[in-house]
C-alpha cells in the first residue's frame, strides 16, 4: 500500500549566476513495509527531493515549481509550515546525511532528543527519559542514561548516527527518509545500522526511502530501486531487476564500477554530470554513454514501462522491446 506518492516533483534555486532547475519532475512512490533504495551520482537531485519531501527547501532561496507530494492522500505541498511542523518528525522522519553537522555540539543528546517530546508529544516532554533509556538501549546503545548527559562531540561516529536514528523514531514516522545513513562508518558499524533499519522496517511496517551512493547497502535493504540522474529518475524496478537485469546504460555502468567487478582494472564512467547552469537537449546521459543513438542527442527520451514495472527512460531499450535491434 502506497503511503508517500511524488509526482512530476520540479525544485529550483535562484543563484547569483541565475536560476538552476535541480529536480527535474522526479515521480516516485514508498510503500509500507517497503524500503525503496534510491541511488545516482552526487548532483542527481536525490536529496533535494528528500528535502523537498520533508518541507525543508529554503524559500528564501529555493521553490518548489510544481508537483505534489502525497502522504496517505494529503498533498504536504497544500499546507501551512505549521500543519507541516505537524507531520515533520511526526508522521514523516529523516535521517540526514552527516551526524557529525547534523547534532548541536553544544546541547546534550538528552535535550535534542527531548526537543521531539516538546514539539509531537508535549505530555510526555518531562518524563520521557525512562522512554529514551529504552529506545537507545534497543538501538544496540551501551550504558544508555550515560550517553543521555554526553554532548555529541564525546560520542563515536556511529554511536552519533544511533542517536539520529532514535530522533527519527521516537514518534515512530509511517515514513523513514534515510539520506546516507551509513556514510564515514566503518565496516562492522554500516553493517549494525543495516540491521537495525531492518528491525525498525519489520517491527513498524514503516516505509524507508534510502538515499545511498554504496549499491551494497541497496542490494542488503531494498525491495525496489530508483536510478538518478541530473534531476530525473532514468530507471525503476525490483532490487533483483536492478542487478540481474539493468536496463538503462547508465545503471549498468553504476554496476560495472562496483568494486566487486574488478577485473585487474577498476571501472568507472568517463565523463561528468552535466552542469546544472548547462543546457541539456535530449538525453543527459548521452555524452557519457555508449549505446547512445542519433535520436538521444535531439530528443528527450521518455519514461517507458518495459514489463512488472520495470520504467527505463531510454530510446535505446524501448527501440529494442519494439523488436528493433538496430
Amino acid at each position: 500500500m502506497s503511503i508517500l506518492e511524488v509526482n512530476n516533483l520540479k525544485v529550483s534555486f535562484d543563484t547569483v549566476m541565475g536560476k538552476v532547475e535541480a529536480v527535474k519532475g522526479v515521480d516516485l512512490t514508498v510503500n509500507a513495509g517497503e524500503v525503496l533504495g534510491v541511488v545516482g551520482e552526487s548532483g542527481s537531485g536525490k536529496s533535494v527531493t528528500s528535502l523537498a519531501i520533508m518541507g525543508l527547501i529554503n524559500n528564501s532561496t529555493g521553490s518548489i515549481e510544481s508537483g505534489e507530494i502525497l502522504f496517505q492522500g494529503k498533498n504536504l505541498l497544500e499546507l501551512k509550515e505549521k500543519e507541516m511542523c505537524k507531520i515533520r518528525g511526526n508522521k514523516v522522519s529523516m535521517i540526514f546525511q552527516e551526524p557529525m553537522t547534523s547534532l548541536n555540539p553544544v546541547v546534550t543528546v538528552y535535550k535534542q532528543l527531548r526537543e521531539v517530546y516538546k514539539i509531537h508529544r508535549p505530555d510526555m516532554k518531562n518524563k520521557c527519559r525512562e522512554e529514551l533509556i529504552t529506545l537507545l538501549a534497543q538501538l544496540n546503545i551501551p550504558d544508555s542514561n550515560a550517553v543521555l548527559n554526553k554532548y555529541p562531540f564525546e560520542l563515536s561516529g556511529g554511536l552519533k548516527q544511533r542517536i539520529m536514528i532514535a530522533m527519527a523514531m521516537i514518534c515512530k514516522p509511517s515514513v523513514i527518509i534515510a539520506d546516507e545513513p551509513t556514510t564515514a562508518l566503518d565496516v562492522t558499524t554500516q553493517a549494525e545500522i543495516i540491521e537495525l533499519l531492518k528491525k525498525i522496517k519489520d517491527e513498524s511496517n514503516s516505509g524507508i526511502m534510502l538515499i545511498t551512493h554504496d549499491l551494497g547497502v541497496i542490494a542488503e535493504m531494498a525491495q525496489r530501486v530508483i536510478v538518478m540522474y541530473f534531476g530525473k529518475v532514468v530507471e525503476e524496478c525490483s532490487v533483483k531487476a536492478f542487478f540481474d537485469n539493468a536496463r538503462h546504460p547508465y545503471s549498468e555502468d553504476l554496476l560495472a564500477a562496483m568494486p566487486e567487478n574488478f577485473d585487474g582494472r577498476f571501472q568507472s564512467i568517463e565523463g561528468n554530470v552535466p552542469n546544472l547552469y548547462e543546457e541539456v537537449k535530449g538525453c543527459a546521459y548521452y555524452s557519457r554513454c555508449k549505446k547512445s543513438i542519433e535520436e538521444c542527442q535531439k530528443n528527450e527520451p521518455p519514461m517507458v514501462e518495459l514489463y512488472n514495472g520495470h520504467k527505463v527512460r531510454c530510446f535505446k531499450c524501448e527501440a529494442i522491446e519494439k523488436g528493433d535491434n538496430k
